[in-house]
């Protein structure tokens, strides 16, 4: 009876201190830091995968982006930092950011390149080599030159609307000259003073 007894208090025991382990560890994983994802593409260099630098340590693909990293790209590749509901931004080749983030807000330090956001949560601040803060949404892109730029898209958009307005003003040349051409009975004068026919007359 006394060895039954001691088995059950052995077991409640162990039960209890299990239980006490599982939840202090739910607790450590739930004050873990925020972490961004590392994605790289580029041209591969004598077989070797591109890569990037982050805290001056060589990373690929798959690589957790912590708060105030520095991320530089070198001149064969590019790096997309996907950050949740924070957003997501590209690191053209030949950049340097020092990027902070939360879980809705990006910001950095631009020291050299060009910033692209590709999605964006509540804010994005980027401060450019002038001391400029940029404030940008998606789709738009800063240089540590201060410029700030749209992507392609509204570049496209934009391209759009002139070739409209250039088709509207060769139109309307085409039109003049083909009215001009009736109202002098097909007659045009080339050189000055001699005068052209129509075959059709």
């Amino acid at each position: 009876m006394n060895i039954k007894l001691w088995i059950r208090k052995a077991l409640s025991m162990c039960l209890v201190v299990a239980t006490i382990a599982t939840y202090s560890m739910v607790s450590l994983a739930n004050s873990e830091r925020i972490a961004g994802e590392l994605l790289v593409s580029g041209k591969n260099i004598n077989g070797q995968a591109p890569f990037v630098t982050i805290n001056s340590e060589a990373a690929q693909s798959g690589r957790s982006v912590f708060s105030s990293s520095t991320i530089a790209t070198p001149e064969n590749a590019s790096a997309i930092i996907n950050l949740g509901k924070a957003g997501k931004i590209e690191l053209a080749p030949n950049t340097i950011l020092t990027l902070t983030f939360n879980e809705k807000a990006i910001s950095g330090d631009l020291v050299s390149g060009r910033v692209t956001v590709l999605s964006a949560g509540e804010n994005v601040a980027i401060k450019t080599v002038g001391g400029k803060i940029a404030q940008l949404a998606a789709g738009e892109s800063a240089t540590a030159s201060n410029q700030t730029t749209q992507d392609d898209d509204d570049d496209d958009d934009g391209g759009g609307s002139g070739a409209l307005l250039w088709a509207l003003v060769l139109g309307g040349a085409a039109v003049g000259i083909i009215i001009a051409a009736r109202t002098d009975n097909n007659r045009i004068a080339l050189g000055g003073s001699t005068n052209v026919i129509s075959p059709t007359r």
